[in-house]
């Protein structure tokens, strides 16, 4: 088995590994793997799944996934818990909101535990607006940079202490976009003294976190024309200006926010400085040609994976009834102060 790992996180087409997956895997040795509702029936067939991805590759490669709450969380019901948009529980949970934020995020990190899964691309950093895109706004944790680092530091604490990675997104700040990037290339054209004093705030806070997700967005003060997933101007400002030196995968290149073909955006996201091209979709000839083009994890990218495994913290208890009794009373208002 090679040690070496392609620079790249992937996904599976459906919730069992077919034996040409398994035998793709294998040879190629991606990072990391992630998973989406697709892929996520039961939690035996998830802790099955989870261990078979890992078999595939032999090592105990980390495992993703996008457990938000709200819109965004590829687990729920009947197997596992619902949780309110975001937004949502911080505006009910008003001046408790990091705290409700930390106990939600807590039980989302037992649940995912569970199951093998030990990276949550989580928090969101991005700041709410008045013309933010639906697809984002109600996702975020506040509208206003300070209460938005304030419940992304609560979101990533529980994460640690539930033994999971958290993931930053999207950096270095998606809120501005007005449309959709999964379809459109958003194009921020706010002043860079604006973007630096509220957007770009909340990653600057938290950029001694171990991961982060970069954003398919546009900023016309910075980069007139290329995304910063695909831009040196903008990996150097979150590298050099935000002070971010963990590890940095791209948002879902397959995403029509990009220009190109897939080999043509896993080159210009590599070259831009992004350590990891995210595929997510478990097209295996797509995934083929992503792991062809996005090359391997070496020198300062290597160290830095590295470094991120290593800043797994060990799983501080949990009562579940009482941080469930309790995040329900801050949630209802029941309790304040």
């Amino acid at each position: 088995m090679s040690s070496t790992q392609a620079a790249a996180i992937l996904g599976c087409r459906g919730p069992r590994l077919t034996p040409d997956e398994r035998d793709f895997f294998a040879a190629a040795q991606p990072w990391g793997f992630i998973l989406f509702a697709r892929n996520c029936e039961t939690p035996d067939q998830v802790r099955r799944l989870t261990g078979c991805l890992r078999a595939a590759v032999g090592r105990d490669a980390p495992i993703l996934i996008d457990q938000e709450g709200g819109r965004v969380q590829r687990i729920g019901p009947p197997q596992w818990r619902q949780y309110l948009p975001p937004l949502d529980q911080c505006r009910a949970a008003g001046a408790q909101a990091p705290r409700a934020m930390y106990l939600r995020t807590r039980l989302i990190a037992a649940e995912l535990a569970d199951l093998g899964i030990d990276v949550n691309c989580a928090p969101m950093a991005d700041i709410a607006g008045p013309d933010t895109h639906a697809f984002l706004k109600n996702r975020c944790y506040g509208t206003d940079a300070e209460s938005v680092t304030a419940n992304a530091c609560a979101v990533a604490e529980a994460l640690f202490d539930g033994g999971l990675l958290p993931v930053i997104k999207h950096m270095p700040g998606h809120g501005r976009a007005v449309v959709d990037s999964h379809t459109t290339p958003p194009v921020v054209e706010d002043a860079a003294e604006t973007l630096r004093a509220r957007d770009f705030a909340p990653f600057k806070a938290l950029a001694d976190l171990p991961m982060a997700m970069t954003a398919h967005v546009v900023y016309t003060a910075f980069d007139p024309a290329v995304p910063a997933t695909t831009s040196p101007r903008m990996i150097r400002l979150i590298r050099d200006e935000l002070g971010f030196s963990g590890l940095l995968m791209t948002d879902d290149i397959s995403m029509d926010a990009l220009a190109g073909d897939l080999a043509a955006r896993c080159r210009a996201a590599r070259a831009a400085g992004c350590d990891l091209v995210l595929h997510c979709n478990g097209d295996l000839s797509e995934m083929r040609v992503a792991v062809d083009t996005a090359g391997t994890l070496q020198g300062d990218g290597l160290a830095r994976a590295e470094a991120a495994l290593a800043a797994r913290r060990p799983v501080r208890p949990i009562d579940i009834a009482a941080t469930e009794a309790e995040l329900e009373a801050l949630i209802s208002g029941r309790v304040h102060g």
